[in-house]
C-alpha cells in the first residue's frame, strides 16, 4: 500500500491488526458506496445512513455529498468538509481479520474505498482527483455510537481509536463522477506535513503550529474540530513551557468552520 509518507512518523499507525498488508498496486478507486437502507440505532433515536454498498456504475460527487447518499445525523455528519467519507480496504481487511468477521465493502460507512493508498496517510489538504471530480482532505472519521452499533460490539469504538486508522473526510472542490477502477491521481500535497492520521491519534506542538501556519498562508479552511485540537495543543504547550512572553493562542475565525448549513462561498 502506497502511504505517501514516512513510515517512520506514524509508528502508532503500524500498531493496526495485523498491520494492514502493502501492495505495489497502482492506487485506485476499488468501489464506490451509498445508502442501500437505513440502518436502525434505537439508543440514539435515529436511522443512520451507515449501511452503504457499492454500486454499479459512477456515482457522482457533488460540493455537498455523494448524489444518493444520505446521513441520518446531520449535526455530526455531512456538509461540506464531510461530503466524501474515504477508506482504505487493506485496513478494513486488517480489522475483518483481527475480528474474524466479514466487513465488506462500505461497512464502515465509506463512500470511497481505495486499494494501494493508505487514506490515513493523507495530509490535510491534499487534493486527489478521481474520475472526473477533484477532492480535498480535510479531517479524520470519529467513532460515535451509530458506528458501534454498526459492528454490534459497544467496545468497538476504542479498539477503532487504539488502532488510530480512521479513514479520511473529503470536500468536494469539483464535482464529477467517479467509478470503481478509476486511478487515484495525486494532484497536491501541502508542505506542512501533517496527515489525517497523525490528527486522528492526537497532534503534537509542533504539527499544530505547521498546520495553522499553513491555513493562515495558504487562506485555506479548516474544519473546525480540527482547529480546536490544535489551539488546545498549543495552549498546553505554553502552559507547559511557562512562557510568559508569548501571545494568546488565536485563530481567525474566518478560516474555521463546520461546513454545514453553508452555500458555495468562502471558496469552497
Amino acid at each position: 500500500m502506497n502511504r505517501a509518507h514516512d513510515p517512520s512518523a506514524s509508528a502508532a499507525a503500524e500498531t493496526a491488526p495485523g498491520s494492514p498488508e502493502q501492495s505495489s498496486a497502482a492506487p485506485r478507486i476499488a468501489a464506490v458506496c451509498t445508502v442501500a437502507q437505513l440502518f436502525p440505532v434505537p439508543d440514539r433515536g435515529l436511522m443512520s445512513g451507515i449501511d452503504k454498498r457499492p454500486v454499479d456504475g459512477p456515482a457522482t460527487l457533488l460540493t455537498h455529498g455523494v448524489l444518493g447518499d444520505v446521513q441520518g445525523d446531520r449535526e455530526h455528519h455531512g456538509g461540506i468538509f464531510k461530503a466524501v467519507y474515504a477508506y482504505a480496504r487493506e485496513t478494513r481487511e486488517a480489522f475483518a481479520a483481527e475480528r474474524e468477521q466479514e466487513l465488506p465493502d462500505g461497512f464502515f460507512g465509506e463512500n470511497l474505498v481505495t486499494t494501494g493508498y493508505d487514506t490515513d496517510e493523507t495530509l490535510i489538504g491534499e487534493r486527489w482527483q478521481v474520475g472526473t471530480a477533484q477532492i480535498e482532505a480535510t479531517c479524520p472519521r470519529t467513532p460515535c455510537g451509530t458506528f458501534t452499533a454498526r459492528m454490534g460490539d459497544r467496545r468497538f469504538g476504542r479498539r477503532f481509536t487504539e488502532v488510530g486508522r480512521c479513514g479520511a473526510y473529503f470536500r468536494v472542490l469539483t464535482e464529477g463522477d467517479v467509478t470503481a477502477g478509476d486511478a487515484i491521481e495525486v494532484l497536491h500535497r501541502p508542505e506542512h506535513g501533517v496527515t489525517i492520521g497523525d490528527a486522528f491519534r492526537g497532534l503534537d506542538a509542533g504539527q499544530a503550529r505547521n498546520l495553522l501556519a499553513w491555513a493562515g498562508q495558504t487562506g485555506t479552511v479548516l474544519y473546525e474540530s480540527l482547529v480546536q485540537a490544535a489551539l488546545r495543543v498549543l495552549e498546553r504547550d505554553a502552559d507547559e513551557s511557562g512562557s510568559t512572553d508569548q501571545a494568546p493562542v488565536a485563530f481567525p475565525d474566518r478560516l474555521r468552520s463546520t461546513g454545514r448549513g453553508l452555500g458555495l462561498g468562502m471558496g469552497l
